[in-house]
């Protein structure tokens, strides 16, 4: 019989620990170097056992602060509405801050990133034209709770205080809010959700287990002539998320 690979040993051991509650819900795991030193294997071997352990929701990861026991995640409620894009700023933080929670997000933008074909048809683009690529790890009182990586033309927004969503002046401001500010009138979006399951990555960011349901919202904007101005991929975990669409009916 083939040997246990280590770090599904390790896995073991860090199971049997929360297991016999010595390490409680919320409770931060001591450092890598030490539980390697007391278990005699490397620190890769360790870090690999607590993503298998996050990937499966037992742990959670959060940046610069450590790996924690899980604790019970409550579902949010997100509304997608019109009403949601015309309050301004960021509609996220506004969701959280009607429920009485704190949202933020870390983000990562990369400028000139050439179009892949998928994302340059949503823009009405050519393939291979540069865009303003930023992905986005939404936060909860610091828990992740949503993804997404957004697309913009840089022609649109080149040389521009704006060119960046998360730098400059009106950072944070969201889509329709910063476009307002180069003169482009964001006067509706189209998303088109479906169905999903949470890849190995995602689910190590997310803090849910691999193959979790989630729901995949393409999102593209566009302004009053037409012209796409951002497009998204955006990815909610059922399990931590719900989802809804609230329709304006007007007599």
């Amino acid at each position: 019989m083939r040997e246990q690979p280590p770090y599904l040993r390790v896995a073991d051991l860090l199971r049997q620990r929360i297991e016999e509650r010595v390490w409680s819900a919320g409770d931060r795991l001591p450092p890598r170097a030490q539980l390697a030193q007391e278990w005699g294997v490397g620190e890769n071997v360790v870090r690999r056992a607590q993503e298998l352990l996050i990937s499966h929701g037992v742990l959670e990861g959060r940046k610069g602060s450590g790996t924690y026991v899980a604790e019970p995640r409550e579902r949010v409620r997100m509304v997608r509405s019109r009403e949601r894009e015309l309050s301004g700023g960021s509609p996220f933080r506004a969701d959280m801050s009607a429920l009485g929670k704190r949202g933020t997000w870390e983000s990562r933008s990369d400028a000139t990133v050439p179009a892949p074909a998928g994302i340059a048809a949503r823009l009405g683009i050519a393939e291979g034209d540069p865009c303003v690529r930023t992905w986005y790890e939404f936060l909860v009182d610091d828990k992740p709770v949503q993804l997404s990586t957004s697309w913009e033309p840089y022609d649109l927004t080149a040389g521009t205080l704006v060119m960046l969503p998360e730098g400059g002046p009106y950072a944070g401001k969201g889509v329709v809010g910063r476009m307002a500010e180069i003169g482009v009138t964001v006067t509706h979006a189209i998303e088109r959700p479906e169905p999903g399951e949470a890849t190995a990555q995602e689910a190590t960011f997310l803090g849910v287990q691999r193959g979790a349901l989630v729901t995949r919202i393409e999102r593209t904007y566009y302004s009053d002539k037409g012209r796409a101005v951002e497009t998204a991929d955006i990815v909610v975990p059922a399990a931590l998320c719900e989802l809804v669409y609230e329709v304006r009916i007007t007599p």
